[in-house]
């Protein structure tokens, strides 16, 4: 599967947190890896894992950068697939050394235009902007 896709389906599997309570969560991490319109193999599986549990580990902190270098906006007030979107682009940004900071914002804009509307992506990228200039 390549990067993109991958990406992709850490957003999925991530987006379920806002519908679903911490308890639910392996239920939900078993039914997206049995979905029968995906085949994951076991370097997918792992790759998706590993990151998804990464950032839900880093969650709070995540969360608390958003709100902190969003004027106007807090984690509350975003859309749900916008604030996944961003909180995936945060993570590669700060977290994540194997990712340029540029390509965690491209592809973030990429997920929002997919899975957000219209002007999702020019969101997304203007707060993780805020990101990257304060990052580096």
């Amino acid at each position: 599967m390549t990067r993109r896709k991958l990406r992709e389906q850490i957003f999925k599997l991530l987006f379920r947190i806002e519908f679903n309570d911490a308890d639910e969560m392996d239920e939900q991490i078993r039914l997206f890896f049995n979905d029968v319109d995906e085949t994951y193999d076991a370097e997918d599986t792992e790759y998706i894992q590993g990151k998804y549990d990464a950032i839900l580990k880093l969650l709070p902190d995540i969360d608390k950068a958003i709100n902190e270098r969003t004027k106007g906006w807090t984690t509350e007030r975003m859309s749900k697939v916008d604030l996944t979107i961003i909180r995936l682009g945060v993570y590669e940004i700060l977290y994540d050394e194997n990712v340029p900071d540029s390509v965690a914002v491209n592809e973030a804009v990429e997920l929002a235009k997919k899975f957000g509307q219209d002007e999702s992506y020019s969101f997304v990228n203007g707060v993780l902007g805020n990101f990257v200039d304060k990052n580096g």
